[in-house]
């Protein structure tokens, strides 16, 4: 990791268009230019770890993370991938505990951190921020919900189209089967059957290792709960 020396007026630009701090006012994004870094991460680096004391909330200025914990087996469970503009951490950054998760580089990534103990201090002293921080969890609550349902209801291969299905909305980064795996909380060898199970119905196809729609129809009835 190394610090990236930035001009004042950059860092507010980024504050000014983050929707933890579009509303605040100049003078407090000011403020807050003091405590923010620009950080620069290599592919493979790991940002911060589980269970360590939280350094603040981190913005994603360019590249991309991914989110993960590891089980007790040893099993590493990705929670989720961001890009450009997207934030993480905030649980502990705002309610003073340790990091819940791992995050690690995909690639060359340069990330924001607005340090934490500013930010609690920020939520005593200004009540608009503190309803901006509650909308925002109760928004991170209810994603949260919709995952645990998901596994809840659905099986590894409906999980694994909509995994799809999202990866064609969004950047498409070439992840392996133990990635895929990892980000469905499961094993590489239920990922390839699922894989030749959908390939075989005639909603996929892959070639050089990667992952086409074949046909629209049959892969969004993949994407339901049942076929």
């Amino acid at each position: 990791m190394k610090l990236i020396e930035v001009s004042k007026s950059e860092k507010l630009k980024t504050l000014r268009v983050n929707p933890y701090f579009d509303e605040l006012p100049e003078s407090v994004l000011k403020d807050l230019t003091a405590v923010t870094q620009l950080r620069e991460y290599e592919r493979g680096d790991v940002l911060f770890w589980e269970g360590d004391e939280c350094a603040g909330l981190h913005i994603i200025a360019s590249g991309s993370v991914k989110l993960y914990r590891v089980s007790p087996q040893g099993r590493q469970y990705i929670i989720a991938v961001l890009t450009e503009g997207a934030t993480c951490n905030e649980v502990p950054a705002f309610d003073g505990g340790t990091n819940p998760v791992n995050v690690e580089a995909l690639e060359t990534t340069r990330v924001w951190v607005v340090d934490a103990q500013t930010l609690r201090a920020l939520v005593k002293t200004n009540p608009e921020f503190a309803l901006k921080i509650l909308s925002k969890f109760g928004q991170n609550l209810r994603n949260l919900v919709g995952k645990v349902s998901e596994m809840a209801f659905y099986q590894v291969t409906h999980r694994l189209a909509r995994l799809i299905a999202e990866m064609e909305r969004g950047p498409r980064p070439h992840w392996t089967q133990e990635q895929l795996a990892a980000r469905l909380g499961t094993v590489r060898e239920v990922v390839s059957r699922s894989l030749k199970e959908l390939e075989k119905s005639g909603a996929i196809r892959v070639e050089d290792r990667r992952i086409q729609i074949a046909d629209e129809e049959i892969f969004r009835q993949w994407t339901q709960p049942y076929n």
